[in-house]
């Protein structure tokens, strides 16, 4: 399996009451016209497909690329990297917990939204400017990872995967604020998918181009564990992020929402932290409890699975050439096929539907892994059970991240945004850290059985939340 991204998820990670723009620029324009993640108008196939080569699209696919870099290389790659220095499997699920750098985002996205940066923001604007900040702390991280060798010294490696982390949360914070900004509502879905196309091919080359540059850097002759092979990888991989740093200098700011000034630094506080929080909580009151629920769960199973799954991997024999040919490329492939199906179905059926159908795929794939446990070194199934389980992931994603930005107020959008992506998660990941140890304790079978079954509460607070959104539509500030 490929380790999944909040989507940044990621993910997570948005619809506002806007005036319908024209098919060719989108608008910045707002009014307080209510609208809802549930609702999605009817258009012909063309006019549906036509939105994915708009500007801001485009320019969401480079960005995506960005973000979805740093995530495999401080999880799902890392998890590789480690198993095969010898770290052992409990110790790996504990330090996937640098993965809840993400989960805590929302702690400083108020300073992400509103503080200025020296000199960038002057010369970038307030989004571009943390965007091109968060990148250069990914950097930096990064070539510290790789003039670090695990065998040597674990706690030099993790601060810097801890940096990485840090940076990557950052720039998810200002990237999300950056996608929710740049279109109307009825776009957000289609940048969803655009954004998780760039993301899926950054953890094509974090997931299958680490292990292909490693693999070439081995000196031949040499069996066993070389950390001068993951050294070039890691450095080939800080180099990458010129992708995202030159789109965000090439790019336009959205335009800036002025923002009153503080007369105080209590009053700006109030702003910062606790408006776009009462904010939320007026719109939807004690329902608000079932909305964060929701997203507190939604990408449990597969998020407590994927911390285990490149260590399955080293244990089952499959080599790095497999693994980077099977799931983190025509893995990932699929994953984009599923993001695209997934944006258009939101957009013609309706987000909430797409929902359910996503959590109930991603649930029931982690079965098929269960399965691939009995086969042993078997690459052709290890094909059938990547390309299922990937398909769901990027249907699945699409939708979550077009419900997240639903319910974001484009006034709070970085901070809103944080909170939910964070919220997302939050307990997944905390769960995960204990992956390594179940398995240690009951086997690979056991926890993928047990990592479906936590899918099944998605469903009931999904049919609730349907229920919510039809009766009572996020009222959209501007």
């Amino acid at each position: 399996m490929v380790a999944r991204a909040s989507p940044r998820h990621h993910g997570p990670d948005n619809g506002r009451s806007l005036p319908q723009p024209n098919m060719t620029e989108p608008s910045t324009t707002t009014s307080s016209a209510p609208s809802t993640p549930t609702e999605a108008p009817r258009r012909s196939w063309a006019q549906t497909l036509r939105v994915y080569a708009e500007p801001a699209s485009l320019r969401m696919l480079a960005l995506g690329f960005s973000a979805g870099l740093p995530l495999l290389l401080v999880l799902g790659t890392l998890s590789f990297w480690l198993r095969e220095a010898g770290v052992d499997r409990t110790t790996i699920g504990y330090l996937s917990w640098v993965g809840l750098a993400y989960a805590f985002k929302w702690v400083w996205s108020p300073l992400v939204d509103r503080m200025p940066l020296p000199l960038l923001t002057r010369w970038l604007g307030r989004r571009r400017g943390w965007l091109l900040f968060a990148q250069m702390l990914i950097v930096a991280g990064l070539c510290g990872m790789a003039f670090n060798d695990p065998r040597v010294s674990l706690t030099p490696l993790v601060w810097c995967a801890l940096a990485v982390a840090f940076g990557s949360a950052t720039q998810d914070i200002a990237l999300d604020a950056y996608r929710i900004e740049s279109a109307d509502t009825e776009r957000q879905a289609a940048l969803a998918a655009t954004y998780q196309t760039g993301y899926r091919l950054a953890m094509i080359w974090a997931g299958a181009g680490v292990l292909w540059l490693a693999a070439r850097a081995e000196v031949a002759g040499m069996a066993g564990y070389q950390s001068g092979a993951w050294q070039v990888a890691y450095l080939a991989m800080a180099a990458s992020m010129a992708v995202g740093m030159l789109t965000v200098l090439l790019s336009p700011e959205p335009v800036p929402r002025p923002l009153a000034p503080a007369r105080n630094a209590a009053e700006w506080l109030r702003g910062a932290l606790v408006e776009p929080f009462a904010d939320f909580l007026g719109r939807y009151r004690w329902q608000a409890l079932l909305v964060l629920g929701l997203i507190a769960i939604y990408r449990i199973s597969d998020v407590v699975m994927g911390i285990m799954a490149n260590p399955f991997y080293v244990d089952m024999g499959f080599t790095k050439d497999e693994v980077a040919a099977v799931t983190k490329v025509y893995g990932v492939i699929m994953t984009l096929a599923g993001a695209f199906l997934g944006g258009a179905l939101a957009m013609r059926w309706g987000v909430m539907r797409v929902l359910m159908l996503g959590a109930a795929l991603s649930a029931a794939t982690n079965l098929l892994f269960a399965w691939l446990a009995t086969r042993g070194h078997d690459v052709n199934a290890l094909v059938w059970v990547v390309s299922a389980d990937n398909l769901a992931g990027g249907i699945a994603s699409a939708a979550f991240i077009a419900y997240l930005s639903g319910l974001t107020n484009v006034q709070y959008s970085a901070t809103q945004y944080a909170l939910f992506s964070s919220m997302m998660l939050l307990a997944p990941k905390w769960l995960a850290g204990f992956s390594g140890a179940f398995v240690d304790a009951h086997g690979y079978v056991s926890f993928f059985q047990a990592t479906a079954l936590l899918g099944l509460p998605v469903l009931v607070l999904i049919a609730l939340a349907s229920r919510v959104h039809a009766v009572r539509p996020a009222q959209r500030g501007s």
